[in-house]
């Protein structure tokens, strides 16, 4: 799952990529004005960096959506190997007292 929005992100940014230079070429050959084409470009360029930093901005939060859930993963492994070796340590704890009472007295 991953590695689907790996590529889904790689794709999304080379369509994004290739749509800027698209756009930066037609406004370059474009019969207008040089002042007109520079006001154009900046709009797009604010537009480009908003849709960025959207992108950046859901990014983290999923980032810091699989660190919760890594947190909690380990927490709960950790919970449970707890109660494990608190299992573990209670049993020889009654198998040391079983043995001692079965030995025979010595003397």
């Amino acid at each position: 799952m991953a590695d689907d929005r790996g590529t889904s992100a790689a794709i999304f940014l080379a369509f994004l990529s290739g749509a800027a230079m698209g756009a930066v070429a037609a406004l370059l050959l474009a019969p207008q004005a040089g002042s007109e084409s520079r006001d154009q470009l900046r709009g797009y360029a604010r537009r480009a960096e908003n849709d960025l930093r959207d992108l950046a901005g859901r990014a983290g939060e999923a980032f810091e959506e699989v660190v919760d859930q890594g947190k909690e993963f380990v927490e709960t492994k950790r919970s449970v190997l707890r109660e494990a070796f608190d299992a573990g340590r209670e049993a020889v704890r009654r198998e040391r007292g079983r043995i001692h009472n079965e030995e025979p007295e010595r003397g």
